[in-house]
């Protein structure tokens, strides 16, 4: 990571320190045999924007974990995984919600410490929020590899298709 990332803190009432989002496959649709690398075919998935407006509305810094092997590969350049989060912001912003930071592994299988399923992107989120406890934090993801960091730090995690169904499910299961 080149530049320091800032979450803001929780507003008081929250219920939640953190909720930690997969990007594809959670936010938006994963791209069969690939990767998101063209902005106009990224799609949010259904109720997506909604959760995320409704956990900005509830004053919980949204924070995105995601890896992006294909910027290791080659198969995605810097600037294709720029337009796609900038269209995922875009898409966001039109329902008002907004991603708080992004932590992104640009790795290789084996070539580091913060490629899911290792927990090193997690370790980094908490080290830019000082103030977090893992034990007040939440982490929704769509594969096993998203939410095992998690777990092994304390942090609350659902599998969406496992224990939820849906990202817009599980932000009402943890705003309750």
């Amino acid at each position: 990571m080149s530049e320091p990332v800032t979450i803001p803190p929780a507003r008081p009432d929250a219920l939640w320190d953190i909720v930690f989002l997969d990007r594809d496959g959670t936010l938006n649709e994963r791209v069969v045999g690939g990767y998101v690398d063209d902005p106009e075919r990224v799609v949010l998935l259904p109720g997506a924007a909604g959760a995320v407006a409704r956990l900005n509305a509830a004053g919980l810094p949204v924070v995105v974990v995601t890896n992006q092997r294909g910027l290791a590969t080659g198969r995605l350049s810097e600037e294709q995984y720029a337009a796609v989060t900038a269209r995922i912001a875009d898409l966001l912003a039109a329902r008002g919600a907004w991603i708080d930071a992004t932590f992104v592994c640009r790795h290789d299988h084996g070539q580091c410490d913060c490629r899911k399923p290792a927990d090193g992107l997690f370790r980094q989120a908490l080290a830019a929020a000082p103030w977090a406890d893992p034990a007040r934090c939440v982490m929704v993801g769509d594969m096993p590899g998203d939410v095992a960091p998690a777990r092994g730090l304390g942090i609350t995690a659902y599998q969406l298709g496992t224990d939820v169904p849906d990202l817009a499910a599980t932000v009402e299961r943890i705003l309750r």
